[in-house]
């Protein structure tokens, strides 16, 4: 399985209208094959980055379902709805992500997400993209899977985030050693703590994540994302 996650750069006057391109007119249309869903539509968090962010995560059943989106967009009866929201964005940018072998979201069932008429609180989401060092990507995979993952299931009820996808940029991407851990924020009232204190020691010292991550990488970014009310998955 494929998933496609575009960032949009969109314009603060055209930022409803945007958002109403994707809800009424690319989650039915892209339904439309059955090998295509939207999963995701995602609001960065006012006073955490570049104002106006919104990601969006497609996904897509195989490669062949990749081929038959990316045509209808450039030739077939998606490029009308492209043009038009190119009016509402400054920029896009595009990469497919591959889950990796031990990922908890792996593959989807595309039949059972919802193509519309989805009402739900907002959801907030931690995207953490890393870039290891040269020759350490599977390094850095290995670390995730045997220390940071479990470090989130050891916390249970302690813990910030829920992990629910491991990602690699796929092949082409303009970053190759990129790998993005999707995580759902379960309590998003502990958050103040996080932006407001320095981190402790213990939760930074040798034979924590935040200390040993280092020999693989130390180049990494996170983004919060609060899914909208009609967002497919909340």
């Amino acid at each position: 399985m494929l998933f496609l996650h575009e960032l949009h750069t969109v314009a603060g006057r055209a930022e409803d209208a945007f958002e109403q391109a994707f809800r009424d007119r690319w989650l039915p249309e892209v339904a439309r094959d059955d090998g295509a869903r939207l999963l995701y539509y995602l609001k960065l968090a006012h006073g955490t980055g570049r104002a106006y962010q919104v990601v969006t995560i497609t996904a897509l059943r195989d490669g062949n379902a990749y081929e038959r989106l990316a045509e209808r967009v450039q030739h077939g009866d998606l490029r009308a709805w492209a043009a038009d929201v190119d009016r509402y964005r400054h920029e896009v940018r595009g990469k497919l992500l591959l889950p990796v072998e031990w990922s908890p979201m792996h593959t989807i069932d595309l039949a059972e997400v919802p193509t519309g008429g989805v009402g739900h609180d907002p959801v907030l989401y931690m995207e953490d993209s890393a870039w290891p060092y040269e020759a350490k990507l599977d390094a850095y995979l290995e670390a995730a899977r045997t220390h940071y993952a479990p470090s989130l299931d050891q916390q249970t009820e302690r813990s910030l985030l829920t992990l629910l996808g491991v990602f690699q940029a796929a092949l082409g991407a303009p970053r190759r050693r990129e790998v993005v851990l999707w995580q759902r924020v379960d309590h998003p009232d502990r958050l103040p703590a996080l932006f407001t204190r320095e981190l402790p020691a213990a939760v930074k010292g040798p034979g924590t994540w935040m200390h040993d991550a280092l020999e693989v990488r130390d180049d990494w970014q996170s983004r919060l994302l609060r899914s909208a009310s009609w967002s497919p998955i909340g």
